[in-house]
């Protein structure tokens, strides 16, 4: 499809990313969203914990929402679009992905950027057990390129999966990690890398013979850490083949499922790559809006609604009516 021409104008104070990006992960509120918590026990015995949020009315239609690195479901971009789509009458499911909602999950694995498995499974519950026929997936980071790999790898997309938004995210993830470890995003980086080695230190409690103290010492960059832990629980020979093999860049010809990407032009977590344009412009299901303000995740506009969760909302509108 044609590249979306945003419509996107914040106000001059928030046009700088990184003002936008600190203010919206660190200031921003969400309230009055009312969320019940449900553990799902996955296939290999571990858990993930989803935290509901429901309209007023009686629906059929229900947003899942993937949240991006070291995030949960109580995270203002979270909220926020779970209360713009409860106020539109569409249930909202928050997903704390595994070790994320305030509690170390059970197995030595975890989450990362292409775990589409625990989302197969998270959806095919969701089917069994509610009544929603009308299914979107959003995703922030992480949580995007999870909704977009997911959605072109070549699984059975069941049919009440109807359209997919995907923000701020790193589609090429060898290129977002080149650009996290530059010196323009220190801050971001050591905040990550603090958060991600803590979280560590309990599995390696839970795990000393899979992870040594020397192991969490020798962690001094993400991808440090990637190589040290993320690649090596889940399966991949490094970093590197992490990165290459869970990037969904690779996959998104292949999505057949109305899919909007939101990434702003002056998101500094972003590589060049992770702007797809020609996908976007010869797969007729992939639609791509680029503003050039936003930062990562740091759309405001306002009464504290984000540019990127109206358009979401506006995009599924645009989808049912074409449907």
């Amino acid at each position: 499809m044609p590249i979306i021409e945003p419509t996107y104008k914040p106000k001059f104070y928030f046009k700088n990313g990184f003002i936008s990006t600190v203010y919206s992960g660190l200031f921003r509120r969400v309230n009055g969203v009312n969320q019940k918590r449900e553990r799902f026990t996955l296939n290999d015995g571990d858990f993930i914990d989803l935290d509901w949020s429901f309209s007023k009315g009686k629906t059929n239609e229900l947003i899942i929402l993937l949240h991006g690195l070291e995030g949960n479901a109580q995270r203002p971009y979270i909220t926020g679009a779970a209360k713009l789509f409860n106020n539109n009458n569409v249930d909202a499911v928050c997903v704390n992905f595994r070790g994320c909602s305030g509690e170390t999950n059970l197995k030595y694995r975890s989450y990362h950027s292409g775990a589409t498995d625990d989302l197969i499974e998270i959806i095919e519950h969701i089917i069994s057990t509610k009544k929603h026929s009308k299914i979107y997936l959003k995703g922030i980071s992480l949580g995007g390129n999870v909704i977009l790999k997911y959605l072109g790898e070549g699984n059975g997309i069941p049919k009440q999966i109807k359209a997919a938004i995907a923000v701020s995210v790193p589609c090429y993830l060898k290129g977002s990690a080149k650009e996290l470890h530059t010196f323009k995003n220190i801050l971001f980086h050591d905040r990550f890398k603090k958060y991600l080695v803590e979280r560590l230190k309990n599995k390696q409690v839970q795990f000393p013979d899979d992870l040594s103290v020397e192991d969490i010492k020798s962690i001094k960059t993400l991808m440090d850490f990637d190589n040290v832990y993320t690649s090596k629980a889940h399966g991949f020979k490094d970093a590197f083949d992490y990165y290459e093999k869970s990037s969904s860049l690779q996959f998104l010809q292949k999505i057949k499922t109305p899919t909007l990407i939101i990434n702003a032009l002056n998101d500094s977590f972003l590589s060049p790559e992770c702007y797809p344009v020609k996908d976007a412009k010869t797969n007729p299901n992939l639609y791509l809006e680029m503003p050039n303000h936003g930062g990562h995740v740091g759309f405001i506009d306002k009464k504290n609604v984000y540019y990127n969760e109206k358009r979401a909302l506006e995009f599924i509108k645009s989808v049912l009516k074409e449907s």
